[in-house]
Parts: C-alpha cells; structure tokens; sequence
C-alpha cells in the first residue's frame, strides 16, 4: 500500500484526488493539508510514501515546503502548466509534476512511479521545460564534483540531458541494459540528485549541454 500525503489549499480538490487515489486501493491516503507548513508538519508526523503537493498556497507555499522537504518523494500539482514555478519546484527537490487536469490513470501511474523512486518527467519534456526557461536559471561554473566525473560518467551525463531513456543509453555504449541502469544510478549517487529530472537540470545549470537547445 502507497501512502501519500495530499498538500492543497482546495477541499474539493484534496477530496477528488483522494476518491481517485484509493479507488485503486493500492493507494492510502494518510492526511491531508491545506498549507505548505501544515504539510511539512504532518510529513515528519506521517512518513508518507509520496506527497502531492500544490505549488500556490497561502502561507507557505509549495515550492518552500518541498525544498524544506528533501528526504521525501514530492509530486507537484499545478493549474499553470510549464513555466519558471516547475522549474524552481524541480529545483527545490521534487521528483516531477502533473497539472491537476490530468486524467486519472496517469495520476495513478505518476503517484506509483514516484514512490518507485522514479521521476515522472521525461527528461525530453524536461529539457523542452528547461529551453522554455533557461534564461532565468543562474549562470553557474562546474563544481568540484563534476570536474570528478569520469569520461564514462559524462558520458551518460550527456545521455541522460538529451533524454535518452535506460535502453537508448544501453545502446549508445553498446552495454546491456541492466549495466546502463546501473551507470545511471551511480552517476546521480556520486552527484547527490535525486534522479533523472535533477540531472537534467544540473547539466543545463553547469555548462553540460548547451542553453536553448531544444529537446
């Protein structure tokens, strides 16, 4: 069973998305908030499995909370579609984002995906987000961590930034799937991101790949 928390500032939404949710009954719903700092509350008090959070709340809001938030899996909902509050929510810790139109099944499947660990952007669409934005996103050197990569670990950096999936990055260095599964893993293990979508964003943020280069 998921455990999710549900953070938004709209009972009937809150409501809706819980009757989703548990419809599957694979999914539990274990609290709910109506405010970025009651969501922080009831996470240290609940460990959910994923935490639905909207973006705009009176109070604190979404984006705050979820960078006050970085040992839990956050999904973002959003009623403004791409724009520069996804990318600083990204920026701040989340796993993905969904806008709160999105059909059920694919609420389901992003509420599942998170708590897999997965992210539930697809880098293409990440970097199509980010080309959008790009001009607002500090202008930052490599770190030390980078200039410690290896040539295979930029390698499937690059990959990774130009949203080839696990079997496309197998290909490309003619491995097997399992081997490209686990490059990737390590490399956001010796870069400290949480997963694909961060990738994305700290190859755009250090030079990696270019500014406004669609995807």
């Amino acid at each position: 069973m998921i455990r999710v928390l549900i953070a938004d500032d709209q009972p009937l939404m809150r409501t809706g998305f819980k009757t989703v949710l548990e419809a599957t009954g694979q999914i539990e719903v274990i609290a709910e908030a109506d405010d970025g700092a009651q969501a922080i509350e009831l996470a240290a008090q609940h460990h959910p499995d994923v935490i639905l959070m909207d973006i705009r709340m009176p109070g604190l809001d979404g984006i705050e909370a979820t960078r006050r938030l970085p040992r839990h899996k956050v999904l973002i909902l959003t009623t403004f579609g791409l724009d520069e509050y996804i990318v600083e929510a990204l920026r701040a810790g989340a796993s993905g984002f969904l806008t709160k139109d999105v059909p059920r099944q694919e609420l389901v499947a992003a509420v599942k995906a998170v708590a897999n660990g997965d992210a539930v952007l697809g880098p293409k669409v990440t970097r199509q987000l980010l080309d959008r934005v790009a001009h607002r996103l500090p202008q930052t050197t490599p770190n030390a961590t980078l200039s410690e990569l290896t040539d295979r670990e930029r390698e499937v950096l690059n990959l990774i930034a130009g949203g080839l999936s696990n079997q496309e990055i197998a290909r490309a260095l003619v491995v097997a799937e399992p081997t490209a599964k686990r490059h990737v893993s390590n490399l956001l293990g010796k870069l400290g991101l949480r997963d694909r979508v961060q990738a994305v964003i700290y190859a755009y943020e250090h030079g990696v790949i270019e500014r406004g280069r669609g995807g």
